[in-house]
């Protein structure tokens, strides 16, 4: 709207209509930009205990994208907490197995940082997500 707002200002005291339909361009292309590439629509995480956690992000054009993580660099799943502008907000971690030390973390993946639910809804997923890391844990290893 600030573009809108100025495009209109300089067509006021030019009274050049280029001036107003560039703004109106330039507006419409940053607007599809914006969808594509940035405004997140919905987020989803599969788990499967015996393959990986596949994380998936819909964008507002259709357009997704998906990034799989193998269970075997998945050391655990935990709710991390933030100070941002004032209030405390609560977000998703997959804390990844550092190859080299088998006790250590070599990234910290959050998740659902554009939905950002509420707590409760969180801690549903976090159960479910700890009931599948132990079923692996406990299940027998093949050779």
């Amino acid at each position: 709207s600030a573009v809108g707002l100025a495009a209109y200002g300089l067509f006021a005291l030019s009274e050049n209509s280029m001036v107003l339909s560039a703004a109106i361009f330039i507006t419409l292309i940053g607007l599809i930009i914006y969808l594509h590439f940035v405004k997140i629509d919905q987020e989803s995480l599969l788990v499967i205990g015996s393959l990986g956690i596949q994380v998936t992000s819909s964008y507002a054009s259709g357009k997704e994208s998906t990034t799989f993580i193998e269970m075997g660099q998945v050391k655990d799943v935990v709710i991390n907490e933030a100070i941002h502008m004032q209030k405390v907000i609560y977000y998703l971690c997959i804390l990844l197995q550092d190859p080299d030390d088998p006790q250590g973390i070599s990234e910290v993946v959050p998740l659902f940082q554009s939905s950002k639910p509420r707590l409760d809804c969180l801690t549903e997923v976090y159960k479910s997500c700890q009931e599948i890391l132990e079923q692996r844990k406990t299940a027998p290893q093949s050779s």
